[in-house]
C-alpha cells in the first residue's frame, strides 16, 4: 500500500508539472503572437511582453502584504554593510515554491531585488530547482538567472552555484534556451563561469593557512587535502558546464 501511494503521488505530481508547463507554454505562445500583432520595435520589447505573459493586474481586493525581517545576507554586500544586517524578504517565502507557477510568483512579484533573488535560488538549491522546471524553463529564465548568479557569487556559494547550473543543463530544451540568450545574457554566462574559474583550486587553502606549531596542524592538513580534492572535482564540473553552456 505504501509502495502504491508513493508511486500514485509521484504520478500525480508528474502530471500537475505537466500540466503547468503546457499552461505556461500557452501563455507564452498567446504573448508572442500578441506582441507581433501589436508591432513592437524591438526584441526586447518583444522579450519584456513574454517575459510578462504570467502576470494578472491586481484587483481592489489586492493589498500590499506584510513583510518580515529575514537574515539574508549575501556575501557581496559585506563590504557595504555591517555584518548582521538584514534584508526584508517577503513573509509567504518562508515556504519555498514547488511548481513552476509558485515559482514565477516569487520571482516576478515578490522578490523585488537581485540580492533576494540571488538567496532564493540559493534557499531552493538545484536539485529543487531541476525539479520545478524539468518539463520546461521558461522563456527568458535562464539569462536572467545567469545575471542574477554572476552578480551575486561569492567564493563560499561556489559548489552551490555550479549545483544550480548543472540542474538547469539537465532541464528540457535547454540548448535551445542557451542559443536565444542575448548578448548581455551571453556577457553574464561568461562573467559567472570566469568567476568560478578563478574560485577553484587553492582558494581555499590561501584563506585558511595552516601553523606548523598549532597542536591542529596535522587535522588543518587532512581538511586542506580534502577540500583540495573537492575543488579538483569542482573545477572539472566547470568546464563540463562551460561547454554546456556554450562559453568559450
Amino acid at each position: 500500500m505504501e509502495a502504491g501511494g508513493a508511486l500514485g503521488a509521484a504520478l500525480e505530481q508528474e502530471l500537475l508539472a505537466a500540466v503547468a508547463a503546457d499552461e505556461q507554454r500557452a501563455r507564452e505562445n498567446e504573448a508572442k503572437l500578441r506582441a507581433l500583432r501589436q508591432g513592437v520595435h524591438s526584441y526586447q520589447e518583444f522579450r519584456n511582453i513574454v517575459l510578462a505573459s504570467h502576470l494578472k493586474p491586481l484587483e481592489k481586493k489586492d493589498k500590499v502584504e506584510k513583510r518580515r525581517q529575514g537574515l539574508w545576507n549575501p556575501c557581496t554586500t559585506q563590504a557595504k554593510a555591517p555584518q548582521g544586517s538584514e534584508v526584508e524578504m517577503p513573509q509567504e517565502l518562508a515556504q519555498l515554491p514547488g511548481t513552476p507557477d509558485e515559482f514565477y510568483r516569487a520571482w516576478r512579484r515578490r522578490l523585488k531585488s537581485e540580492t533576494e533573488k540571488y538567496q532564493f535560488l540559493l534557499a531552493l538549491g538545484g536539485e529543487a530547482l531541476g525539479r520545478i522546471f524539468q518539463a520546461d524553463l521558461g522563456f527568458g529564465l535562464l539569462g536572467e538567472f545567469l545575471r542574477v548568479l554572476a552578480e551575486n557569487i561569492c567564493p563560499e556559494d561556489r559548489a552551490s552555484v555550479l549545483q544550480l547550473l548543472q540542474s538547469l543543463s539537465g532541464t528540457r530544451r535547454f540548448g535551445l534556451n542557451v542559443d536565444l540568450l542575448s548578448r548581455s545574457e551571453k556577457d553574464s554566462s561568461r562573467d559567472l563561469f570566469g568567476k568560478l574559474q578563478h574560485m577553484g583550486r587553492g582558494h581555499w587553502a590561501s584563506d585558511h593557512p595552516s601553523s606548523p606549531e598549532s597542536c591542529g596542524a596535522e587535522r588543518e592538513g587532512q581538511l586542506m587535502d580534502t577540500r583540495l580534492q573537492e575543488e579538483a572535482e569542482e573545477d572539472r564540473m566547470v568546464m563540463e558546464l562551460m561547454r554546456r553552456y556554450q562559453v568559450s
